[in-house]
């Protein structure tokens, strides 16, 4: 260890090559939502607590027990925001995001989200996610929409594995008889104290319990999915029926919950088998409370995280690699420039920013490096070739172009050289 100080405990943190691979699939991501007429947020890192508090629910874990929250100078309570949804509804309706142009309004954003968990593999205090947010319509085809831009972005890293779970949460005019109903299967139960205090507060919460000999004693629960009213009924069988036209395969899942209170109607989960107990790798859910909930206008709403962390290690199983090769990672240096001389030297420094220029991954050695250690740099940057020039090279106006995989070597000229290797990397 090269340092005394260490990242603290249950941090993601990612370092070349594989930080790479997460930059990739990040920008993978925002092309589907560009392509889908989504702009993009960049949002405050802690917020009011009891944003979170009112938005995702006091009786969830998030809140109760996961949270990191802490007193600034001026004695307010602030926290480390948990999850996206609440503080992108928050600055959408902060900024009248919805009040100056057609809804829904479209938006997304990505970073680091905090939660104080037991850290193992897949579950971290400090992770990732992409957050995308439709806002002010309830239409089912929006609902579509999200879950087919997930889907596609996941089809485009290359993973196969995905499942899409399933399910309707309802709305307040058929969930509070479900409600009741499932509270009165629930009492008669043998569960801890916890458990049955959740009952009172949120008892479909307690279908989300993961706990084997809670989830033994559920069997014979009632479900949301027999309770719909017709409009729910009705918006749930669109929302497949759309999926089914997109080629989208689903899983009705009537158990799916998920972990937070806001969610009604469609819910959704994507989850990779590969991934063993953390399996979930995305999900999300329509919210059509919400913005009333924190204090705004009757606003519905539908929207999705997806874990970059978790989709990492899902493109991992997949290609059986640490860096998940499955997927095309863009070279971080395609031409590799090596310089004999000082007048060498700045000759190519000209032109390695002259490839960059012509959108050419290009890197040079430096520190006056003799030819041997910098062919080693060259082999080390993963390049496709490497540009060495010398005095001589200068002189007859050309300089040496080497295939690093084949070995090949030929003299190009000066003026030809970025346009030579354009059109050879382009192939």
């Amino acid at each position: 260890m090269s340092s005394s100080f260490q990242a603290p405990k249950g941090v993601s943190e990612y370092v070349p090559p594989r930080a790479d691979l997460f930059y990739a699939i990040r920008e993978a991501f925002a092309e589907q939502a560009r392509l889908a007429g989504y702009g993009y947020l960049e949002l405050a890192v802690f917020e009011d607590t009891n944003l979170f508090k009112r938005g995702v629910g006091e009786s969830t874990d998030v809140v109760s027990k996961e949270m990191y929250t802490f007193e600034d100078r001026g004695g307010r309570s602030l926290t480390l925001r948990p999850e996206f949804t609440a503080t992108v509804l928050r600055s959408v309706l902060e900024n009248n995001l919805h009040k100056e142009g057609a809804l829904p309004v479209k938006v997304w954003t990505t970073g680091p989200a905090f939660r104080a968990e037991r850290p193992q593999k897949g579950r971290y205090r400090q992770f990732y996610q992409l957050d995308l947010e439709a806002i002010g319509s309830e239409d089912p085809q929006v609902d579509a929409e999200t879950i087919a831009i997930a889907s596609n972005w996941y089809r485009s890293l290359g993973l196969t594995g995905v499942r899409l779970l399933l399910n309707s949460l309802g709305c307040k005019e058929c969930r509070p008889a479900y409600r009741a109903l499932l509270q009165e299967f629930l009492r008669g139960l043998d569960l801890d104290e916890a458990t049955r205090e959740r009952i009172e507060i949120n008892p479909l919460r307690v279908l989300d319990d993961k706990r084997p000999q809670v989830r033994e004693r559920l069997a014979g629960a009632p479900l949301m999915a027999d309770h719909l009213c017709a409009a729910c009924k009705a918006h749930h069988d669109r929302v497949r029926e759309l999926l089914g036209d997109l080629g989208i395969g689903w899983e009705d899942t009537p158990t799916l919950v998920r972990g937070l209170d806001y969610y009604t109607r469609t819910t959704y989960e994507f989850d990779h088998p590969l991934l063993g107990a953390q399996s979930g790798i995305g999900g999300g859910g329509r919210y059509d409370g919400l913005s009333e909930d924190i204090g705004g206008p009757a606003l519905p709403g539908i929207g999705f995280g997806l874990g970059l962390d978790r989709t990492i290690l899902a493109l991992e199983a997949e290609s059986g690699t640490p860096q998940g090769a499955a997927f095309a990672v863009k070279p971080r240096c395609q031409v590799f420039g090596v310089a004999l001389g000082q007048d060498a030297e700045r000759r190519l420094f000209g032109l390695v920013a002259e490839l960059r220029g012509a959108g050419v991954a290009a890197d040079m050695a430096y520190g006056g490096k003799k030819l041997k250690g910098a062919m080693k740099d060259a082999d080390r940057s993963g390049a496709a070739y490497a540009v060495i020039l010398g005095e001589r090279d200068i002189a007859a106006g050309t300089a040496q172009v080497k295939d690093l995989a084949g070995g090949d070597q030929a003299a190009v000229p000066l003026t030809e050289l970025t346009s030579t290797l354009t059109e050879r990397l382009s192939r």
